[in-house]
């Protein structure tokens, strides 16, 4: 018996844009952006401070506590902030890859290896569903990482102001 064409999918499992939407909600890094606001900022905050701590010497190096511990407390977090940037550019970067696979029409996809590449185009149901999940699933997680951006560069814009007028 021959699978309709609503059903079937050649997709491999591991490469079905629902199937990595679930691994990608359940990793460790990425299933942040899916953790109640708290959370998530309590996630941020460590991160920023654990960066912090790490580019501290750098920033000593350049501004002794004794002499500039003002500069020394700026320029320190500003480094960590640097790392904490690069930290929320592939939280968003992850999920962003995830709603282009749910949202296309035509997904490209892999039978065994590079060089076979193929093309299946999703029924309308199929499409609705991944178009669905988007919305309401995605699209706030990608809105809440694009706002923790904007807030750490407004923050780092004053900091490094702040910095310069010294």
């Amino acid at each position: 018996m021959k699978d309709s064409p609503t059903t079937y999918c050649p997709v491999p499992d591991e490469q079905q844009p629902l199937n990595e939407y679930s691994q990608l909600k359940e990793s460790w890094f990425f299933s942040w952006g899916t953790t109640e606001m708290i959370l998530y900022l309590r996630k941020i905050a460590w991160i920023w401070l654990w960066a912090t701590v790490i580019v501290t010497p750098i920033a000593w190096a350049s501004f002794p506590f004794d002499r500039y511990p003002v500069k020394l407390v700026l320029s320190a977090s500003l480094g960590g902030m640097f790392l904490l940037s690069l930290v929320l550019v592939r939280l968003y970067l992850g999920w962003h890859y995830i709603r282009d696979r749910l949202q296309t029409e035509k997904l490209f996809y892999e039978e065994s290896g590079w060089y076979d590449g193929q093309i299946w185009k999703k029924p309308e149901s199929v499409l609705q569903r991944d178009r669905l999940i988007v919305t309401y699933q995605i699209a706030p997680i990608l809105q809440r990482v694009q706002q923790t951006g904007l807030i750490v560069l407004a923050i780092a814009a004053s900091f490094f102001t702040a910095l310069i007028l010294l």
